[in-house]
């Protein structure tokens, strides 16, 4: 979990395409959606073939993820601006059916209707672009205000004001809440919300990306940061930290 969501919201638009970023301090091609590293001029194996470290990558990418286009379009509505009706078109048009085929799967309507979504998806394309380079030029002034956010975790329920919690904030907080140390106890559950969302973003980095945790072992892991475990643990399902089945058998960190 930890540092996934600043490589996501780093990566260039061509990286999140494709999946993967390449880091040249570390040599490592890293997974955009769990995080797993693949070391440049290390050889791996798959089944019957021997892959390079970028082959590597992109074939743990066909193998253990949906595509790119299904995980951003079902992000949440925070993140994409896009309504339930505007993904389901998005995704007729990805599968490239006619205007007639997807008036006929929406339940009826005209092609001319649409076309006209199809223009306004369109139009939104050039304001996301021009809004874009808007923000790149300010991110490049060296007069304007250089101020970090920490990156919103992609799975957040639900994104408002409480996110809003800048680098600096989110050190202090850490500091406030967990006095032995950032591995230490939480010395008491803050009661705000924006201090309540660092503190479990700070606690889901001690659970594994990609493991299936049964609840006695997330309490157990729990248990050693804070008494009231099942408060902790109810509120990285209800924020999006973490999901789990529906009998609670099995509980995982949400990507």
């Amino acid at each position: 979990m930890k540092d996934l969501e600043t490589l996501f919201w780093q990566a260039s638009i061509d990286e999140v395409k494709r999946g993967y970023v390449y880091s040249s301090d570390t040599e490592e091609y890293r997974c955009l959606r769990c995080g797993k590293g693949f070391t440049k001029g290390v050889i791996y194996p798959d089944q019957n073939r021997w892959l390079d470290a970028e082959k590597a990558v992109r074939e743990h990418l066909s193998q253990e993820h949906s595509s790119m286009f299904e995980y951003l379009l079902g992000l949440d509505k925070k993140i994409t601006g896009l309504t339930e009706h505007q993904k389901q078109l998005l995704t007729y048009f990805y599968q490239g059916l006619s205007d007639q085929h997807i008036a006929k799967e929406l339940g009826g309507g005209s092609t001319s209707t649409i076309r006209n979504h199809r223009f306004a998806l369109k139009q939104r394309e050039k304001q996301a672009k021009v809004f874009f380079t808007i923000m790149e030029l300010l991110e490049e002034n060296k007069m304007a205000s250089k101020e970090q956010f920490v990156p919103v975790y992609n799975s957040a329920t639900m994104v408002d004001e409480r996110f809003a919690l800048t680098v600096e904030e989110y050190q202090e907080i850490i500091r406030r809440y967990f006095k032995e140390g950032e591995a230490g106890p939480l010395a008491t559950f803050p009661t705000k919300e924006k201090r309540k969302i660092a503190v479990l973003r700070h606690l889901i980095q001690r659970f594994e990306l990609g493991k299936k945790y049964s609840e006695k072992e997330v309490n157990e892991i729990l248990k050693q940061a804070y008494p009231d475990f099942v408060t902790l643990r109810r509120y990285f399902i209800e924020y999006g930290f973490m999901d789990r089945e529906d009998d609670g058998s099995v509980y995982w960190v949400k990507k």
